[in-house]
């Protein structure tokens, strides 16, 4: 096809390059309707999935070693005739032993599966038959005799099999009812049928520019390389698509919040504000919260929409910043909205915010799910009718009939637990107000780049002045004893006492139970001269507010909770908080339980209570008593957890990664953000012909479509 009638071709309304890419995975040689609903399991359901259904590793079977060859510790490849195999239950039926030797020009090597007996019939078949097996795993070596554990296997088939053997081999990640033999021998039949038609999204400058091979050569090499050099760069070209298309993702957003988009123009006094600020707050803010709120001044004075994240650590200071940015907006006859994600939250927003600002004559609204109907028309009456400046609420700020007269700056706190769709109702409560999200979750820098490139951001990376460092101490069960009697010593002083009740299991009505035990036990059996208190998520949201109203006026002396207590409550004269079962919990989630104490004048202690069994439980405990800095903890978390289960990344609207990782390829990450932001800025629009074809892939994500429209 020449150059002009390709150009008259992807005009065409619904134009699509690779349209055999979308059939579905039965019509594929050897596939089938039975095998295609195995496959979708995998996700899997066209041609183009299978496509990108990406090696997890890579065997290097060119190269077969024999046993005698064979080092402890290392991983290898071999091949041999299965002799024996037998299955030993030395505890009981529950636990079994598999073992087959496997023979190797007359050496030996032992095989052993945990649990999973089945595979005696197999390789009882495989032995009667004399049959080879490619086996691959790390080897260990004790004199003579040579052993895997669990490793991974295939039957050599009688034709030979060119896509397992004498080669770099991928492994896939599969599912029960496909093998690997056949994933490969699917993937295979695909790439030579189809992988010319993988659409080369990026432009040709970029690939030039950064040296990468082009789509269908990705595509062959990623799963079939002949040499690592060239699985290397295939990797890398595949890494480099998704970060880039990732980033012109954010770039476009970015651009549709605020580079081009008119918002409202404050007019600020800077020593009004400051005099402002020094009037209604009783003490110095640091200079982070001085920094942020410059920031913030500039946005609301630039006439785009502010749209800024600000995330410092638990007890950073956020609400006095966030004050400073509702001041603007009142001075400049807007109102503004805070929006926090639970009840207990937004209440103890509003204490603060009264308490400060009451005594010059502003009201501040409250808006909440569980007010009386009577009560939540007059609020709406108040605002509607503009007597109301300022409104914190949960979800019922986003309410139908909830109407601003003039909203003029939205503020989202712990933002990470509202979708996407929720914020967006409350900014479309006003004519393009500002934004201001806050969380105190501490997100490492390499999240910062993909879930939230494209906002500006604010760090409130130190303690306001008095602030009491927070002892981490790591106690065994065994050790129960010795933590109850310190508690028992601060409790004799009028301190007060949070207990975390273990996350045994994922239900709430279950852990609620746990609560509930629990709770008892230290009544009755701990602390029977105490008052102790109950919360959990299974409670009427009036009851849980009760109980934290009585433990902030100290009519509660224990308050035995489950992680509701995370966010957001502030009793000073807490200074101890034991978490039972520590290893359970994730590092960003005990260093915000962490930060229920350490809040007033008192010496504060945080008890992790565990006996971890994995080493990632105990890295996470020894994280926690070795540093208090919020962002090395999230570094470690994220590292731990992986970046799929980190806060936010699964509601993000953001194209999944099926071959980046953030943190492996940080260097990439990095590199394709600087060139996506430099091509949206060159082509805002991103109709120039070079760029159809990324157009055409932003436009096939959620979100792209609508970002192009907006754009």
């Amino acid at each position: 096809m020449s150059e002009t009638s390709q150009e008259i071709a992807e005009n065409r309304p619904g134009y699509r390059p690779s349209e055999p890419l979308n059939e579905s995975l039965q019509y594929l040689k050897g596939v089938g309707p039975q095998l295609a609903q195995v496959l979708a399991k995998l996700n899997l359901n066209t041609v183009g999935d299978l496509l990108r259904h990406y090696p997890r590793r890579w065997e290097d079977r060119s190269h077969f070693v024999h046993v005698e060859e064979v080092q402890g510790g290392e991983y290898a490849t071999l091949c041999g005739t299965v002799i024996a195999v037998v299955t030993k239950f030395p505890k009981g039926p529950k636990f079994s032993i598999t073992e087959a030797l496997l023979d190797d020009n007359g050496s030996a090597l032992r095989l052993t599966w945990f649990n999973q007996p089945y595979l005696e019939r197999t390789f009882k078949a495989f032995a009667a038959t004399r049959r080879k097996v490619i086996v691959y795993g790390q080897a260990k070596r004790s004199g003579w005799s040579v052993e895997m554990q669990t490793p991974d296997w295939e039957e050599v088939s009688e034709e030979g099999d060119t896509l397992s053997a004498n080669r770099i081999v991928p492994v896939y990640p599969a599912t029960e009812g496909v093998s690997q033999k056949r994933l490969r021998r699917l993937v295979h039949e695909a790439i030579e049928s189809c992988s010319h038609l993988v659409e080369e999204m990026l432009p040709a400058e970029i690939i030039l520019r950064h040296k990468l091979v082009s789509a269908p050569t990705a595509i062959r090499n990623i799963h079939y390389p002949e040499t690592f050099a060239y699985k290397d760069a295939a990797q890398r070209r595949l890494v480099f698509e998704e970060f880039f298309l990732l980033q012109t993702l954010l770039a476009l957003r970015r651009r549709a919040n605020s580079a081009e988009a008119q918002g409202i123009r404050f007019r600020i006094d800077p020593e009004k504000l400051n005099a402002d600020i020094r009037e209604i707050v009783p003490f110095e803010l640091t200079e982070a919260q001085k920094r942020s709120i410059r920031e913030i001044t500039a946005d609301l004075e630039s006439g785009r929409s502010m749209n800024r994240l600000l995330q410092g650590d638990v007890g950073s200071g956020k609400t006095m910043v966030a004050l400073a940015a509702m001041l603007m907006a009142v001075e400049n006859g807007y109102q503004a909205a805070l929006m926090a994600p639970t009840e207990i939250l937004a209440q103890q927003h509003a204490i603060v915010l009264r308490r400060l600002l009451e005594p010059i004559g502003m009201a501040v609204e409250l808006s909440l799910g569980s007010q009386t109907k009577k009560e939540k028309e007059a609020v709406r009456e108040r605002l509607l009718g503009g007597q109301s400046f300022l409104a914190v609420g949960t979800h019922a700020l986003i309410q139908e009939g909830v109407e601003f007269a003039k909203l003029g700056l939205v503020i989202i706190d712990e933002q990470h637990r509202f979708g996407v769709l929720q914020r967006q109702a409350l900014a479309k409560k006003g004519k393009r107000p500002h934004i201001l999200v806050m969380t105190a979750t501490p997100i490492p820098r390499t999240l910062t780049l993909t879930l939230y490139g494209d906002l500006d951001i604010s760090i409130l990376d130190e303690l306001p002045p008095g602030r009491k460092p927070i002892a981490t101490h790591w106690k065994t069960p065994d050790k129960h004893s010795q933590v109850y009697a310190a508690a028992q010593r601060l409790l004799s002083e009028g301190r007060q006492v949070y207990i975390v009740c273990s996350l045994i299991e994922e239900s709430e009505k279950l852990q609620a139970k746990s609560a509930v035990q629990l709770s008892e036990h230290i009544a009755t059996d701990i602390f029977p001269q105490y008052r102790v208190g109950l919360l959990h998520g299974q409670m009427k949201s009036a009851d849980k507010d009760a109980v934290m109203a009585c433990f902030k006026k100290h009519e509660i002396d224990i308050l035995v909770s489950t992680t509701v207590i995370e966010v957001g409550i502030d009793v000073p004269n807490a200074s101890v908080i034991m978490i039972e079962d520590a290893d359970r919990f994730g590092l960003a989630q005990l260093h915000q339980l962490r930060g229920r104490v350490g809040r007033g004048e008192h010496a504060s202690f945080c008890i992790l209570i565990a006996d971890p069994k994995t080493d990632v439980g105990r890295a996470r405990l020894e994280v926690m008593t070795q540093t208090r800095d919020g962002f090395k903890i999230a570094e470690e978390d994220l590292k731990l957890r992986g970046p799929g289960d980190f806060y936010g990344t699964r509601q993000s609207g953001m194209p999944e990664l099926l071959i980046g990782d953030i943190l492996r390829d940080i260097d990439i990450l990095t590199e394709t953000r600087a060139a996506a932001f430099a091509l949206v800025e060159g082509d805002p629009e991103m109709t120039k012909p070079e760029n159809r074809a990324l157009r055409r892939a932003i436009e096939r994500t959620k979100t792209g479509f609508d970002l192009i429209g907006v754009s």
